[in-house]
């Protein structure tokens, strides 16, 4: 963790003892703003509705769909930008800010690499994510309530390489560790394609110039914001590039370790609503402990 901080008004926690010039706030979701019971923290949509009067966009970035974070989000959605897909949509007020689909050969291969793990006796399976819906080929339970969590658009197809839609990404959930097993297995992808350890059960399979800081970069750019007006939160490995595009970016405290030593501060825990707790301390606003 950075041990200089982006503002000239600092207290002794690093943070500033004004409110700052804050008009972009962005936070992942699971183990960052949701508890690990993935709940919405206390006081969200008070906070939200503050943020709004002051003029504060906030932005939920994470690896689930669109249609679910719009779900989430539905009765403040208005004006929102959603980074969803781990960076590979981002859509404000129902219209596409920005996207980078895979090629479908590429998508055909990586299913075609998960059919073989399974062959192999791998409990693992794939959820082929695009823009209209999330596509899978397994029909068991399991495999399916793990999927809905995240994507509640969803298909069961006979056949996840021959679709009509634009694939954003190719997300396996493995129902041991992904970074054991799954993602060794996808070594062949990392030459040309971004293979990201995205939690303990998932790898996401993206186009290179996909991650969630090339999509902020973009909405910064969309709506006139600097990184110095922005605030960001993150936990995980497919945080990273995100942080980078902040100057205010906050490690959760239960975060990978390599996220705490990207961020320049730390935030409470996800599970000691970390998320609220610092934004209210930044802008000066009221939030429940």
């Amino acid at each position: 963790m950075s041990a200089s901080a982006p503002s000239p008004l600092l207290d002794a926690s690093g943070l500033p003892a004004t409110p700052a010039d804050i008009r972009l706030i962005v936070s992942d979701m699971d183990g960052t703003l949701l508890d690990d019971a993935k709940r919405i923290p206390p006081g969200l949509w008070e906070t939200l509705a503050q943020l709004r009067r002051r003029g504060v966009l906030f932005s939920p970035a994470s690896g689930r769909q669109y249609a679910t974070l719009a779900r989430e989000f539905a009765e403040v959605a208005e004006g929102m930008a959603f980074i969803a897909e781990n960076g590979t949509y981002v859509v404000r007020d129902g219209v596409e800010l920005s996207s980078d689909p895979l090629d479908p050969a590429v998508v055909a291969r990586v299913v075609e690499a998960v059919r073989r793990l399974v062959a192999d006796g791998v409990d693992v399976g794939a959820v082929v994510c695009g823009k209209r819906s999330a596509y899978v080929e397994r029909t068991d339970e399991p495999f399916l309530a793990e999927a809905r969590r995240y994507y509640v658009e969803n298909r069961v197809v006979t056949d996840a390489t021959a679709l009509d839609d634009d694939i954003l990404k190719v997300a396996l959930f493995d129902f041991g560790s992904a970074a054991r097993t799954t993602a060794p297995a996808l070594a062949p992808f990392t030459g040309t394609h971004q293979v990201v350890v995205s939690g303990e059960h998932w790898v996401d399979v993206m186009n290179r110039t996909a991650n969630k800081g090339t999509a902020l970069r973009r909405l910064q750019q969309d709506i006139g914001i600097t990184p110095a007006q922005t605030v960001v939160f993150g936990d995980y490995l497919n945080d990273l590039e995100m942080l980078d595009a902040a100057d205010w970016s906050f490690a959760m405290a239960n975060a990978h370790p390599e996220v705490i030593a990207r961020a320049r501060h730390m935030a409470p825990s996800n599970n000691e609503n970390g998320v609220l707790r610092t934004v209210a301390t930044l802008l000066n606003l009221p939030v429940r402990p």
